[in-house]
């Protein structure tokens, strides 16, 4: 099983969790963050931490983002590991609340 980031992150981009993982599984894009599935332990630790509740265990995925698990494996393997905590998006609590983001993703 693994942990998986869905689209409440896209355009918020909280990285709060990047700082607890223990195996450094985060991916960053331009506008969101994704976990490689191969590499996260499921330990856990980066679900509390997301300010925007982005993160779900693979087993937890609402159904309307089941689509995320092909995706954060997908992006993890073109986008750079991010490793430490970074400042959000200058416009990220505005876009907190919003639902049916995955339009904005940037790739």
């Amino acid at each position: 099983m693994t942990f998986l980031v869905t689209e409440k992150c896209i355009r918020c981009k909280y990285t709060d969790c990047v700082e607890v993982c223990p195996v450094d599984c985060f991916y960053e894009g331009p506008n969101m963050l994704v976990i490689h599935p191969e590499e996260c332990i499921d330990c856990g630790l980066c679900e509390p931490e997301c300010p925007v509740n982005a993160i779900f265990a693979e087993d937890d995925l609402p159904e309307k983002y089941k689509n995320f698990l092909p995706l954060n494996e997908q992006l993890s393997k073109k986008w750079p590991n991010i490793t430490r905590r970074k400042d959000a998006p200058a416009d990220a609590d505005e876009w907190k609340e919003k639902e049916n983001k995955l339009q904005y993703l940037e790739e």
